[in-house]
Order: structure tokens, then sequence, then C-alpha cells
């Protein structure tokens, strides 16, 4: 008799916690690869000017940036299908690298230092 209790306590133990993480996976919202890059893209935008220069090409920048944000909202507003909508985080990703790396050729060819990250290796190359 109690090992039958044992047992019905474990299956219904075993049955909640196996519903809680369906459940959880249910109510997350599907993120697409091409959505996951664009995050990542917007993380790497510059939060200030290069060598703290604000002039004409860091407004640019910020105006190309503004302009990005504005045009992705609007292709996802009238995405239809999922296609639609990794299209849209895709053409954004790209506009977001295209104004990050013009900015920083521009500020480089007026002789700013851009930053650059190297990671060493344990060989030290």
């Amino acid at each position: 008799m109690i090992r039958s209790k044992i047992f019905a306590a474990a299956a219904l133990l075993g049955s909640a916690t196996l519903a809680l993480p369906v459940a959880a996976i249910a109510q997350a919202p599907v993120v697409s690869y091409e959505e996951q890059l664009a995050k990542v893209e917007d993380q790497l935008a510059y939060q200030a000017p290069i060598a703290g220069v604000e002039n004409n090409y860091w407004f640019n920048y910020q105006t190309d940036l503004a302009e990005a944000r504005k045009e992705l909202t609007k292709d996802l507003r009238h995405a239809t299908d999922a296609e639609d909508n990794r299209d849209a985080w895709d053409e954004y990703r790209a506009e977001l690298a295209d104004a990050r790396g013009d900015y920083a050729k521009e500020m480089a060819e007026k002789g700013y230092p851009v930053g650059e990250v190297r990671v060493l290796t344990d060989n030290g190359r």
C-alpha cells in the first residue's frame, strides 16, 4: 500500500514537472536566426562618438540608425509571413552594419583612432 502511494506521488510529481517546461516553451516567442543576428549587430552600434568627437559623421550615423529602426518597424508591421519577418530583420542587420562600417571608415580617414579589440590565444598569437 505504501509502495503504491509512493509510485502515485512520483507519477503525479513527474507529470507536474514535465508540464512546466512544456508550458514555458509554448509561451516563449519564436525568434528567428535573422532577428538574433540583428540584435547582436544592434549591440555593436557605437554608443558614443569615436574619440569623443561629435561631427557630421556622428550625426549622420545617428540618423542612419534612426532610419533603419523606423524602416524595421514599418517592415515588421507589414510582414504577412515568417519570410517577410526574416527579410525585415536581415535588412535591418545589414543597414546597421553598413552604417557602423561607414562611420568608422570616415572617422579613420579623418585620422581619428578607431578602437580595435584583439583576442589572444594561450600561445599569445
